[in-house]
């Protein structure tokens, strides 16, 4: 097992994956944060590439942010309640395997380390 940070993010209102949800990846610093790669979910509600990996990963403190609200915005009058979805976690393990799911309605998230 390679180490690497993998996300995938499922629609629970509608039951599927999540297609072009942005996603920003964020090193928590010192200095504030950093960031580290966006990007969009493809059609299986996951990112093509992981979003850290090789000499790209290490230990630390991080921040993912999903932009949940515009996936599910259709209409002013019906703007969902989400907007942003944070979620700050640490990796300890340079050498392990971190995937970090976001379950997400207009109205809830869950979020959890999968493996």
């Amino acid at each position: 097992m390679s180490a690497k940070l993998s996300t995938h993010v499922l629609d629970t209102k509608d039951g599927k994956p999540a297609s072009g949800v942005e996603i920003e990846l964020f090193k928590i610093t010192s200095e504030g944060d950093q960031l580290i790669v966006s990007t969009t979910t493809n059609s299986d509600g996951r990112t093509n590439e992981p979003l850290l990996a090789g000499d790209n990963f290490k230990t630390g403190e991080y921040k993912l942010v999903f932009h949940i609200g515009a996936y599910f915005y259709v209409q002013e009058e019906d703007a969902p309640f989400l907007n942003l979805v944070p979620v700050q976690f640490r990796i300890n393990n340079p050498n392990g395997s971190y995937h970090v799911p976001l379950l997400a309605s207009p109205w809830s998230y869950n979020v959890y380390r999968g493996s």
